[in-house]
């Protein structure tokens, strides 16, 4: 399992940084071409992807929970069909990014036909990522980062193990999932087409942020599984509320680097996914090792971090950088 789990994040960060920036720069061209504010197309292709990639979540686990079957004794059967149904729309998608291009001018091609070896290229990335981990706007983003895998792992690990499975068993994990990839794929759809810039992005973070902070302390307050309508309903509830919190923020963050990195895209979400990964690994190392109490501390903590640097991000830095100079 362990050269697996290597060789699978080390394909998904390839095919996450290239999203971002083949997402980012197809909206920067369509907004060239059709004389339209940057930040809204940003937001709305965003939007459009975020809210297609989640739907995925919805379907996949109607698809879950119609094959999964619990068995006498404890065990769950249909392993193997899902797996095969699985495999077949991996390869589809696989297939379909070899239809992707990229559209260039006439500069961008005689750069690209220049011939650049690979020492050069290390030294470029080496200063690209120092360059951004010194900017002040990214140093106050990468809490937002960290806070997003946080939630992603949460709802993985300790919420589908904690919550869902002891109120709805193994196969009802399927559809409390599907509520949450459906509620993550209308967010995803409505915030992006409600992005302009970074103050609406940091609003609409907010809304999102307290969607999920509900959640957390609903659980570390006053949550306990029960039975009848209830018992069921809760679970599909906290689903609904993280879903839209997970909407939000990945639509958000996607737009804040394509608006405020557009011309270091691929620098950008590097950093992304790299602090994002490093929190979701961090959850699924000491999950076991710590109570579902401490966790959803550690969960609100994270979001009040993320909270204030967006904030401070919109109040004090956006003026440096975007305020008309004299």
């Amino acid at each position: 399992m362990v050269p697996a789990s290597l060789y699978l994040g080390f394909a998904a960060s390839i095919i996450w940084v290239g999203e971002g920036t083949y997402l980012t720069a197809a909206a920067l061209s369509h907004a060239s071409n059709h004389k339209l504010h940057e930040g809204t197309v940003i937001g709305s292709f965003n939007g459009e992807f975020w809210g297609m990639f989640a739907s995925h979540q919805f379907v996949g686990n109607l698809i879950t929970l119609a094959v999964l079957k619990d068995d006498k004794g404890g065990s769950t059967s249909g392993t193997t069909l899902l797996f095969i149904v699985f495999l077949g729309v991996i390869t589809l998608g696989t297939i379909l990014m070899c239809f992707l291009r990229k559209e260039e001018d006439k500069g961008e091609k005689e750069t690209a036909d220049a011939s650049v070896n690979f020492y050069s290229y290390l030294v470029s990335l080496s200063k690209s990522i120092t360059t951004l981990l010194a900017d002040v706007r990214m140093l106050l983003i990468i809490p937002l980062f960290a806070y997003s895998g946080l939630q992603q792992a949460f709802v993985w690990a300790e919420f589908t193990k904690e919550i869902v499975t002891p109120a709805l068993g193994v196969s009802g994990v399927g559809g409390a999932m599907a509520v949450y990839g459906a509620f993550d794929a209308i967010c995803s759809l409505a915030a992006g087409r409600l992005t302009t810039g970074l103050p609406s992005i940091t609003f609409i973070v907010s809304g999102g942020a307290i969607a999920q902070v509900v959640v957390f302390l609903w659980i570390l307050i006053n949550y306990s599984v029960t039975s009848g309508v209830l018992g069921t309903l809760y679970p599909l509830i906290m689903a609904a509320l993280l879903g839209i919190g997970d909407g939000v923020l990945n639509t958000q963050l996607s737009a804040l680097l394509g608006i405020l990195f557009k011309h270091d895209t691929e620098g950008a979400f590097a950093q992304l996914k790299v602090w994002q990964c490093a929190s979701i690994a961090v959850v699924f190392f000491i999950g076991p090792y710590i109570s579902l109490q401490a966790m959803l501390i550690v969960m609100v903590v994270g979001i009040c971090v993320a909270l204030v640097g967006i904030l401070f991000l919109t109040i004090q830095v956006e003026k440096a950088f975007y305020s008309p100079r004299s």
